[in-house]
This record gives structure tokens, sequence and C-alpha cells, in this order.
């Protein structure tokens, strides 16, 4: 009977640790860790975020993993950096090349470590792909919906005809689904220019109010760093991004 109670009690502590989803355990308190799911309209450049998001964490953190979710056109996906990130350091979930060619559409499936990626220790950043759609990714992630450290953030590009104006960008915060706060990634690849990003911080705040969302950051090449400074131009953080997805097509 002693036996059985024992095997009890491990699995009820077994449950409880599923059930916070393997939180860190520093000096008798239990700390949070940071789960954040990129999602955002085609060209946004929320892949890019993402990855970049994920490489700053591994500088103060230990374990840091990427996943790449993006299956909704995945023409820019993480292959061909995989084993790069993973030399630095970084946990990488994504598809190798070589295990989708000659399968057709089978390379957008989902590998099943995907699914259970939540269940991992240490920090997590999904880069989901675009739209709806692509937002719609998250109900295949077991525990996606109870994890209570997983924060959504939309990337917004207001270059891209979809979320060029206040207007289109409310409405397709609105249509999305659960999000959890903006972030403004305005630019036009090699022609951006300080003013564009600039406005696009003050429309995407804005939008960011109208629906009672915080804003997380704008984010904006490194080659902007000199003059562009910690905090764009209506106060947010500014993440400077290196290009990495430029050579992701596969």
């Amino acid at each position: 009977m002693l036996f059985r109670e024992i095997i009890q009690i491990l699995k009820i502590q077994l449950d409880i640790l599923d059930t916070i989803n393997i939180v860190t355990l520093v000096g008798g308190a239990l700390l949070s860790r940071i789960v954040e799911a990129y999602v955002g309209e085609y060209a946004s450049g929320k892949s890019e975020c993402a990855v970049n998001r994920a490489l700053h964490l591994l500088e103060t953190e230990a374990d840091v993993t990427l996943v790449d979710l993006d299956f909704v056109e995945p023409f820019y996906t993480l292959r061909p950096i995989r084993e790069e990130l993973k030399e630095r350091g970084l946990g990488v979930v994504a598809w190798v090349t070589e295990e989708t060619l000659g399968l057709g559409e089978t390379g957008s499936l989902m590998k099943p470590e995907m699914r259970w990626v939540l269940r991992r220790p240490g920090n997590i950043i999904l880069d989901i792909g675009y739209g709806v759609k692509g937002a719609q990714i998250l109900n295949l992630i077991e525990g996606a919906h109870e994890d209570p450290d997983l924060k959504i953030f939309a990337v917004i590009n207001s270059g891209r005809p979809l979320t060029s104006s206040f207007e289109d960008v409310r409405d397709y915060i609105l249509g999305l689904g659960p999000v959890h706060g903006l972030i403004n990634n305005s630019h036009l690849g090699d022609d951006t220019d300080i003013a564009f990003i600039q406005e696009g911080a003050k429309m995407v705040t804005a939008v960011a109010k109208s629906v009672g969302l915080p804003m997380i950051a704008t984010c904006a090449d490194e080659r902007f760093k000199t003059d562009l400074g910690e905090f764009d131009v209506v106060g947010n953080p500014v993440r400077y991004l290196k290009r990495y997805m430029p050579r992701t097509f596969w």
C-alpha cells in the first residue's frame, strides 16, 4: 500500500509540473519562462523578428528554442540556416531540406516534435505562418491555449498593402484571434528610411491604443542603430535586426 501511495504522489507532482509548463526554480521561487509566438502578414518580417529575438535571448539565457511553424506558403523557412543557428547554441525545431525533397507538399506538414514543443524546458520562440491561417497553427500545438506564459505578438509592416493604414491594421488585428501585443516592423526592404519607420511607429502605436493592446517594440535594420537610437518617435523601445531571411529561400 505504501508503494502505491508513493507512486500516486509522484504522479500528482508530475501532473503539477506539466500544468505549470516546467517553470524554473530559483531560490525557492517559481519564475515564468519566455514563450512568444510571432505572427504577421506576408513580408511583415515576423520570421526575422523571431530569429533575432531568439538570438538576443540566447545572450542572457542558456536554454532557448526557436520553432519554425511557418506552414503557409513556406518559401522562406529556417531550413537553410538551421545548422548555423544550432552552432550558435540555439535549439532549433525545423525541417531539414533533405528530409522533404521529393515529398511534394509533405514538407509543409508538422513534425511530431513541433506538436509537443511547449513541453520543452526553457524559453521558446515560435515563428508562425502569416495571416489568420498561420495563427490557427497554434490550435495544433499541444497546450498552447492553456499555457500561461504564451504571448502572441503581431508584427506589422505598414509597407504592405493589407496593413498600410490605421483602419487596415485595426481590422487585421481584430480578425487575427488572440493577440497580446503589437510590434512595428515598418520597412521597404533596402529602400527603407528612418522617416518610414517612424511613421509606422506612430500608426501601429495608435492602433495598439485603440484596441487596448501594448506596444512591444519597433524593429529596425541594424544599419539604423546610430541614427534611430534606443527608442522610436513615440517612445517604444527599438529592437535592431540582423538580416538572416534574405538567404533562407528554400
